[in-house]
């Protein structure tokens, strides 16, 4: 198994694992990788979703009409 975190994104999991809920029930793995979200606001907990691409904040862009 090998952990691969994602700079602003999930924590990418490969690999045979056992993943436990807060709740100690299994999670269903369908997936050699997995994709472990770390921003919470996944709709899909504990699987990331994307939603952080969302919550990043995006670089501003130079305005060519201020040159």
């Amino acid at each position: 198994m090998s952990v691969t975190e994602c700079p602003g994104g999930p924590l990418l999991v490969r690999g045979a694992v056992r993943l436990v809920g807060e709740d100690g029930q299994p999670v269903p793995v369908r997936r050699r990788t997995i994709a472990l979200c770390r921003c919470g606001a996944s709709q899909l907990l504990p699987m990331c979703d994307g939603t952080h691409r969302a919550l990043r904040p995006r670089p501003e862009v130079e305005d060519k009409d201020d040159e």
